[in-house]
Protein backbone atom coordinates (compact mmCIF):
# COMPACT_ATOMS: atom_id res chain seq x y z
CA UNK A 1 0.00 0.00 0.00
CA UNK A 2 1.09 3.34 -0.52
CA UNK A 3 1.52 5.94 2.51
CA UNK A 4 3.30 8.85 1.51
CA UNK A 5 4.76 10.06 -1.89
CA UNK A 6 7.24 13.11 -2.58
CA UNK A 7 7.31 14.40 -5.72
CA UNK A 8 6.90 17.65 -8.43
CA UNK A 9 3.46 19.36 -8.49
CA UNK A 10 2.47 18.78 -11.98
CA UNK A 11 -0.83 19.43 -11.86
CA UNK A 12 -4.02 21.56 -9.61
CA UNK A 13 -6.92 20.66 -10.73
CA UNK A 14 -9.48 20.72 -8.05
CA UNK A 15 -10.08 18.30 -6.07
CA UNK A 16 -7.55 16.69 -8.28
CA UNK A 17 -3.22 17.46 -8.04
CA UNK A 18 -0.72 15.22 -10.18
CA UNK A 19 2.38 14.45 -8.61
CA UNK A 20 5.31 13.18 -10.16
CA UNK A 21 7.43 10.90 -8.80
CA UNK A 22 10.84 9.98 -10.37
CA UNK A 23 8.75 9.48 -13.68
CA UNK A 24 5.46 8.47 -12.92
CA UNK A 25 2.71 10.38 -12.69
CA UNK A 26 -0.42 10.02 -9.61
CA UNK A 27 -3.52 11.71 -9.77
CA UNK A 28 -4.33 11.84 -5.75
CA UNK A 29 -7.48 13.66 -5.14
CA UNK A 30 -7.22 15.98 -1.91
CA UNK A 31 -9.30 17.55 0.72
CA UNK A 32 -9.74 21.67 -0.65
CA UNK A 33 -8.09 22.66 2.88
CA UNK A 34 -4.87 20.66 1.63
CA UNK A 35 -5.30 21.68 -2.09
CA UNK A 36 -5.06 25.74 -1.25
CA UNK A 37 -1.90 25.20 1.00
CA UNK A 38 0.11 23.25 -1.77
CA UNK A 39 2.94 25.32 -3.14
CA UNK A 40 2.91 26.53 -7.32
CA UNK A 41 3.36 23.87 -10.01
CA UNK A 42 6.95 22.40 -10.00
CA UNK A 43 7.45 22.87 -6.64
CA UNK A 44 8.38 19.80 -5.01
CA UNK A 45 5.43 18.17 -2.15
CA UNK A 46 4.80 15.08 0.42
CA UNK A 47 1.72 14.01 0.58
CA UNK A 48 0.25 11.35 2.80
CA UNK A 49 -1.66 8.67 1.25
CA UNK A 50 -4.71 6.56 1.73
CA UNK A 51 -4.61 3.79 -1.28
CA UNK A 52 -8.22 2.30 -2.02
CA UNK A 53 -7.73 -0.66 -3.76
CA UNK A 54 -10.90 -1.72 -5.67
CA UNK A 55 -11.72 -4.42 -8.41
CA UNK A 56 -12.03 -1.79 -10.92
CA UNK A 57 -9.79 1.19 -9.38
CA UNK A 58 -6.86 1.91 -7.40
CA UNK A 59 -7.43 5.15 -5.98
CA UNK A 60 -5.18 7.89 -4.55
CA UNK A 61 -6.48 10.59 -1.62
CA UNK A 62 -3.83 12.86 -0.06
CA UNK A 63 -3.33 14.57 2.86
CA UNK A 64 -1.30 17.35 4.28
CA UNK A 65 -1.40 16.45 7.84
CA UNK A 66 -1.53 12.41 9.43
CA UNK A 67 -4.72 14.62 11.58
CA UNK A 68 -6.29 14.72 8.10
CA UNK A 69 -5.79 11.39 6.91
CA UNK A 70 -6.61 10.14 10.24
CA UNK A 71 -10.24 11.91 10.18
CA UNK A 72 -10.70 11.23 6.51
CA UNK A 73 -10.36 7.08 7.91
CA UNK A 74 -12.72 7.76 10.72
CA UNK A 75 -15.23 9.13 7.76
CA UNK A 76 -15.27 6.74 5.66
CA UNK A 77 -16.08 3.82 8.24
CA UNK A 78 -18.88 5.97 9.04
CA UNK A 79 -22.17 4.37 6.84
CA UNK A 80 -23.28 6.60 4.22
CA UNK A 81 -20.05 8.70 3.51
CA UNK A 82 -17.87 7.69 0.91
CA UNK A 83 -14.48 8.99 0.14
CA UNK A 84 -15.89 12.20 -1.75
CA UNK A 85 -18.38 13.41 0.94
CA UNK A 86 -15.50 12.57 3.52
CA UNK A 87 -13.41 14.94 1.20
CA UNK A 88 -16.05 17.53 0.89
CA UNK A 89 -16.08 17.56 5.00
CA UNK A 90 -12.63 17.88 5.28
CA UNK A 91 -12.89 20.37 2.52
CA UNK A 92 -15.78 22.79 4.96
CA UNK A 93 -14.26 21.63 8.34
CA UNK A 94 -10.57 21.59 9.66
CA UNK A 95 -10.14 18.74 11.77
CA UNK A 96 -10.24 20.62 14.81
CA UNK A 97 -13.98 21.99 13.81
CA UNK A 98 -15.10 18.63 13.26
CA UNK A 99 -14.07 16.93 16.63
CA UNK A 100 -15.56 20.23 18.04
CA UNK A 101 -18.71 19.50 16.24
CA UNK A 102 -18.72 15.88 17.41
CA UNK A 103 -18.24 16.35 21.15
CA UNK A 104 -20.72 18.88 20.99
CA UNK A 105 -22.98 17.11 18.60
CA UNK A 106 -23.19 20.06 16.10
CA UNK A 107 -26.12 19.38 13.48
CA UNK A 108 -25.95 22.38 11.74
CA UNK A 109 -22.49 23.11 11.06
CA UNK A 110 -21.91 19.63 8.85
CA UNK A 111 -25.15 20.04 7.14
CA UNK A 112 -23.88 23.44 5.57
CA UNK A 113 -21.15 20.94 3.82
CA UNK A 114 -22.24 20.03 0.40
CA UNK A 115 -23.33 16.20 -0.23
CA UNK A 116 -24.58 16.01 3.85
CA UNK A 117 -27.96 16.30 4.57
CA UNK A 118 -30.04 16.75 8.10
CA UNK A 119 -29.56 12.58 8.76
CA UNK A 120 -26.60 12.23 7.77
CA UNK A 121 -25.19 14.35 9.64
CA UNK A 122 -26.72 13.15 12.57
CA UNK A 123 -25.39 9.23 11.96
CA UNK A 124 -21.98 11.50 11.35
CA UNK A 125 -21.96 12.58 14.77
CA UNK A 126 -23.43 9.34 16.43
CA UNK A 127 -20.90 7.22 14.88
CA UNK A 128 -18.19 9.22 15.17
CA UNK A 129 -18.76 10.34 18.93
CA UNK A 130 -15.43 9.40 20.88
CA UNK A 131 -13.64 8.58 17.89
CA UNK A 132 -11.89 11.73 17.12
CA UNK A 133 -8.83 10.97 19.56
CA UNK A 134 -6.33 13.38 21.25
CA UNK A 135 -3.53 11.95 18.61
CA UNK A 136 -6.09 13.13 15.85
CA UNK A 137 -6.52 16.95 17.30
CA UNK A 138 -2.97 17.26 18.49
CA UNK A 139 -3.98 17.70 22.33
CA UNK A 140 -7.16 19.81 21.55
CA UNK A 141 -9.73 16.86 21.84
CA UNK A 142 -9.39 16.70 25.68
CA UNK A 143 -10.10 20.73 25.46
CA UNK A 144 -13.09 20.59 23.66
CA UNK A 145 -14.42 17.55 25.82
CA UNK A 146 -13.79 19.60 28.51
CA UNK A 147 -15.61 22.33 26.74
CA UNK A 148 -18.70 20.63 25.57
CA UNK A 149 -19.27 19.23 29.66
CA UNK A 150 -19.00 22.56 30.78
CA UNK A 151 -21.49 23.63 27.95
CA UNK A 152 -23.99 20.65 29.18
CA UNK A 153 -23.21 21.23 32.95
CA UNK A 154 -24.21 25.01 32.57
CA UNK A 155 -27.20 24.07 29.92
CA UNK A 156 -28.68 21.49 32.69
CA UNK A 157 -28.94 24.14 35.06
CA UNK A 158 -31.33 26.04 32.84
CA UNK A 159 -29.41 29.05 31.32
CA UNK A 160 -29.52 29.34 27.86
CA UNK A 161 -27.18 27.76 25.14
CA UNK A 162 -26.82 31.43 23.58
CA UNK A 163 -25.56 32.42 27.52
CA UNK A 164 -23.57 29.27 27.74
CA UNK A 165 -21.78 29.38 24.64
CA UNK A 166 -20.77 32.70 25.21
CA UNK A 167 -19.39 31.92 28.90
CA UNK A 168 -17.60 28.56 27.66
CA UNK A 169 -15.83 30.77 24.84
CA UNK A 170 -14.40 33.16 27.38
CA UNK A 171 -12.65 29.93 29.75
CA UNK A 172 -8.86 30.09 29.35
CA UNK A 173 -7.22 26.73 26.99
CA UNK A 174 -7.14 23.43 28.90
CA UNK A 175 -9.10 24.53 31.78
CA UNK A 176 -10.53 21.38 33.83
CA UNK A 177 -14.26 20.62 33.95
CA UNK A 178 -14.87 21.57 37.40
CA UNK A 179 -12.92 24.98 37.15
CA UNK A 180 -14.41 25.97 34.41
CA UNK A 181 -18.09 25.54 35.77
CA UNK A 182 -17.00 27.77 38.45
CA UNK A 183 -15.16 30.50 35.84
CA UNK A 184 -18.38 29.94 33.64
CA UNK A 185 -20.79 30.45 36.64
CA UNK A 186 -19.13 33.39 37.69
CA UNK A 187 -18.94 35.25 33.93
CA UNK A 188 -23.11 34.19 33.94
CA UNK A 189 -23.52 35.96 37.40
CA UNK A 190 -22.06 39.39 35.76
Amino acid sequence: MIGRLTGKLYEKSPPRVGLDVHGVGYEIDVSMATFYNLPDLGAEVTLLIHHVVREDAQLLYGFASPQERAAFRELIKVTGIGARIALAVLSGLSVDDLAHAISTQETARLVRVPGIGKKTAERLLLEMKGKLGADLTLGTQAFVSNHADILAALTALGYSEKECAAAVKSLPEGVEVSEGIRLALKHLAR
